[in-house]
């Protein structure tokens, strides 16, 4: 891991895991294009309806707020948590056989 990215997983842990980590949440960066960090909510964060306000006011208010110089926007990758994508698959295989 590169010392940007580093620096990016130092500021999530300390500002932001904690506080997704109360509902149940996680947060995986993906990559850093162009001063936009590209970041994965999981756990109950993904595809949670305030997903795009803790978002903004927690992982891109944090972030920019400690290393503007690095990142500028954060940008969430919408992903299907493997929790989902299993019941998800039981259910047609359930209605379906």
């Amino acid at each position: 891991m590169n010392e940007d990215l580093k620096r990016i997983e130092a500021v999530l842990d300390e500002k932001v895991r904690p506080s997704l980590r109360a509902h149940g949440g996680e947060i995986e960066i993906d990559h850093l294009e162009d001063q936009v960090l590209y970041v994965k909510l999981l756990g109950q964060c993904a595809g949670c309806p305030s997903a795009d306000l803790t978002n903004e006011t927690l992982v891109e208010a944090e972030v920019v707020h400690a290393l503007p110089e690095l990142v500028k926007k954060v940008a969430v990758i919408q992903t299907v948590s493997d929790e989902l994508w299993e019941q998800a698959k039981r259910l047609l295989r359930d209605h379906h056989l």
